[in-house]
């Protein structure tokens, strides 16, 4: 049963209508900043005419302006991603064969990677505009973004309570009806703190996207991703400082406007008989429910939804849930042709490094392989030790919630590679090895995976059954063991493989780290792909992208899988 969450009253007292006002007002704001900010897109660029940036601090909040706006539009195409490629992974075991491991290796390529082959691109695609540049920029936030969120909409679908399923079946929903009523409210909570959690990762890799150094070639961005760059080459602290407390109101002010009314609204679609005692709280929501505005605006679209819902539904006809697909005739042909494709890539990668690189070097770079998958193992570990509780606890006490969730929101925002510089110093002053240090950098981008979806998990399972639990004097580890580690489990698993994703990602920004002239070097696979990429070498590149993708491939399949498969079977109410 969804539960929903009365309307707010208190705004209702103030005359003139001053909710709508705000709304319009806010809208009009809105639109006139997206305007003037994404003009500075549109301007003209070639090779000898590359945007300029400069540290007066006066230039930040234009610079923040514009990174914000790369963030939000690789965070729309990533829910657009999420929601067709997460549900035609769910809806077909044949298809998820091919999209589950393919996301997998999208995951585990490192950005880096990515820019290194399709800047050219996207330059080629708008020539003399800078827009390829910020479509290049925007692509590579999305690579960061998307893969997280996927995951978490895919595990959701998989694990929607029995009796939801039943009714969908019951009611003879179509499969366009089932999407909107029963599969997208039923991922919404987790989908949303997996999104502001995707949104994090976006802004740690906001310097890689916006100051790019690839194949011998410099580019960048106005934004502060590129500001911070800069500072770091220039040994600039106050313009470092003045970024940080730039990017950190940014933040604030994001989660005000943006995460928190999303938060507030999603909550209406939590799963339980029982209504919680203090749901999350939002004033930006409360003046969106107690302005006219959005009612009015949803009257009026109502009759174009309507025909495009009952067109949609004539065109999906009900089915079950999880189609079982035959494995008898076309499945055989298709198992066939799959492992002819996988096989012939595989040959032609074989091929292509053996007569570039030669033997040496592959082993060499599985033996960096392992020592970057050590940090990750040591990472998952620390991470679900120390963050599990705490976020079962913030999502067990929706008052905790109300107060943490910001300081969470602001700590997994917070772009790591910020302080990496000064995390530099720092090793570079007290002789800390980079090989160990770099794990704590690693951590402090990819930890808060873990932390997120265990919130998410916690908040997740119904009232009914902590109360149940709490009635039957459920303690301890008898508590965990009955009640918090079955409602939650999907949802670690979910953090665990998209931190373990990130930690790798993350890899090529904290295995090697400078400021000015002095840099420090991890052995590590991160380390390797770095140089290569800024060397221009491909066959180095191509060799480093697959080992790292074969490594989190190998994992995925052998670990991650089953403890999904597991997670479905096990746990699913």
């Amino acid at each position: 049963m969804l539960r929903m969450v009365p309307r707010p009253d208190i705004l209702r007292r103030f005359p003139f209508g001053i909710a709508d006002v705000a709304v319009i007002l806010g809208a009009l704001v809105a639109l006139i900043a997206i305007a003037r900010v994404g003009a500075g897109a549109f301007v003209p660029f070639n090779e000898k005419l590359v945007p300029h940036v400069d540290l007066n601090p006066r230039n930040l909040p234009y610079y923040a302006a514009r990174s914000t706006l790369r963030m939000f539009v690789a965070l729309s195409w990533s829910f657009a991603f999420t929601f067709v490629y997460g549900y035609a992974a769910a809806r077909s075991r044949r298809l998820e064969r091919v999209l589950i491991p393919l996301l997998d290796i999208l995951q585990s390529v490192p950005v880096l990677g990515f820019l290194s082959v399709i800047i050219t691109g996207f330059i080629a695609l708008f020539p003399g505009s800078l827009l390829g540049l910020e479509f290049a920029a925007i692509f590579a936030i999305f690579t960061s973004q998307a893969w997280n969120m996927a995951f978490s909409f895919y595990q959701s679908l998989r694990t929607i309570p029995n009796e939801m399923q039943e009714a969908s079946r019951l009611y003879r929903l179509s499969g366009w009806q089932r999407f909107v009523d029963v599969e997208v409210p039923a991922s919404m909570i987790p989908l949303v703190w997996n999104a502001m959690m995707s949104f994090g990762g976006g802004w740690f890799f906001l310097a890689a996207s916006e100051a790019i150094s690839v194949l011998n070639h410099n580019y960048t961005l106005p934004g502060v991703g590129s500001y911070v760059a800069a500072a770091v080459q220039a040994q600039n602290l106050p313009a470092l400082g003045w970024a940080v407390l730039t990017i950190a109101i940014v933040i604030v002010v994001i989660d005000q406007l943006f995460w928190r009314p999303l938060v507030a609204w999603a909550d209406k679609f939590r799963i339980e008989q029982s209504a919680s005692a203090a749901p999350p709280q939002s004033w930006v929501y409360d003046i969106l429910r107690t302005s006219q505005l959005p009612e009015l605006i949803g009257r009026a679209w109502d009759p174009v939804a309507g025909v495009f819902s009952t067109a949609l539904s004539r065109l999906t006809r009900p089915r079950e849930a999880f189609v079982e697909e035959p494995r008898e005739g076309s499945e055989l042909w298709f198992n066939v042709l799959l492992i002819a494709v996988v096989a012939a890539l595989a040959i032609y990668l074989i091929h292509f490094v053996l007569t570039t690189v030669g033997l040496g070097e592959v082993a060499k770079v599985f033996l960096l392989g392992l020592a970057t998958m050590a940090r990750v193992v040591v990472l998952l570990v620390f991470a679900t030790v120390v963050w599990t509780p705490v976020g079962v606890a913030i999502g067990f006490n929706p008052r905790l919630a109300r107060f943490m969730q910001p300081v969470v929101q602001f700590l997994a925002s917070f772009p790591a590679n910020f302080v990496f510089p000064f995390a530099t110093m720092w090793f570079l002053r007290y002789n800390i090895p980079i090989n160990w240090g770099s794990i704590l950098l690693m951590a402090l981008g990819a930890q808060w995976y873990i932390l997120f979806n265990t919130i998410a998990g916690a908040q997740s399972i119904p009232n009914e059954l902590r109360e149940m639990a709490s009635d039957c004097d459920a303690k301890g580890w008898l508590r965990w063991r009955r009640l918090i580690i079955p409602g939650i489990f999907s949802s670690w698993v979910t953090g665990a493989i998209t931190a373990s994703g990130g930690a790798w990602n993350a890899s090529i920004v904290s295995e090697i780290v400078s400021w000015g002239s002095s840099t420090l070097t991890a052995f590590g696979l991160g380390t390797y792909i770095t140089e290569a990429t800024n060397k221009g070498d491909w066959p180095r590149i191509a060799l480093g992208v697959c080992v790292m993708s074969l490594y989190v491939v190998t994992i995925n399949r052998l670990v991650w899988r089953n403890l999904y498969r597991y997670a479905a079977r096990r746990f699913s109410l």
